[in-house]
């Protein structure tokens, strides 16, 4: 179990959990349970597939900056056993997503998103595009469902998704944007600072929330969005992801009404 719990947390488990209930929950409104189920599963596997690969990539870095709360500094698994883990998960996930209920259009959509994360952890993590591939994993999600069942996405859904996506990038590079500096991974959070950070969270939370709201008004969920990006301007660095996975969820309740 011990073992178990690694490999989660290598996969970075509160963000890969949120996007597979997100998936889960746009499933269900799409399809039903059966499905989405068995799509659920194939998000997970992929967001697996991102986390670890970061992890990998970003081993010797995290070892420089004693991240023990990482398995692979903590030393709970080493890096022969999660690189191979990660080979062996690979096949199954394209296999899940490919033939499964999202079928090929909505498969190949979906493991677009994920090379996008693979593609952030490698290359676009050291520029100032490294918001989009953000943006663009975060709308694949979505349109990845609604494809599935021979619909085309709309746009606002690829706007909200993309918006979210880049909340989420500026609300985690925050965490650790000294660090970040020292290591070379110059994204655009590490080249605009702090402030700027925070209000570019801010407006694109509340940018997201807005849209999904003039699609199908709730004006409660609009609320926390507002209340949630305004928080990201003081709120700790330590939760200011929290607060946005927070905003997130309340978010996907009212996109999952509005599809």
């Amino acid at each position: 179990m011990k073992k178990v719990l690694a490999y989660l947390n290598a996969a970075h488990l509160g963000p890969t959990a949120l996007v597979t209930v997100v998936s889960f929950l746009l499933a269900v409104k799409v399809w039903w349970e059966g499905p989405a189920y068995i799509i659920a599963f194939g998000v997970f596997l992929g967001q697996l597939l991102v986390g670890w690969s970061n992890d990998l990539h970003d081993f010797q870095d995290d070892q420089r900056h004693g991240r023990v709360s990482k398995p692979l500094v903590a030393g709970t698994i080493t890096f022969s056993q999660l690189h191979r883990t990660l080979f062996r998960i690979l096949p199954l996930a394209i296999l899940v997503n490919i033939f499964g209920p999202l079928g090929i259009k909505g498969g190949l959509v979906y493991l677009f998103g994920i090379g996008c994360g693979i593609a952030y952890n490698f290359y676009f993590k050291y520029t100032a595009l490294s918001p989009l591939p953000y943006a663009l994993a975060f709308a694949a999600l979505p349109a990845c469902i609604v494809i599935s069942v021979d619909r085309n996405p709309p746009a606002w859904l690829l706007i909200a998704g993309a918006l979210l996506g880049m909340a989420a990038h500026f609300a985690n590079g925050l965490k650790d944007l000294e660090e970040d500096r020292i290591s070379g991974f110059n994204g655009l959070p590490s080249r605009i600072g702090d402030r700027a950070s925070r209000a570019a969270c801010t407006v694109l939370l509340i940018g997201a929330t807005t849209v999904l709201h003039f699609e199908h008004s709730n004006y409660p969920i609009l609320a926390v969005g507002i209340i949630g990006g305004i928080l990201t301007l003081f709120a700790p660095r330590s939760i200011l992801f929290k607060i946005l996975m927070a905003a997130a969820l309340a978010d996907v309740f009212l996109l999952v009404q509005a599809i």
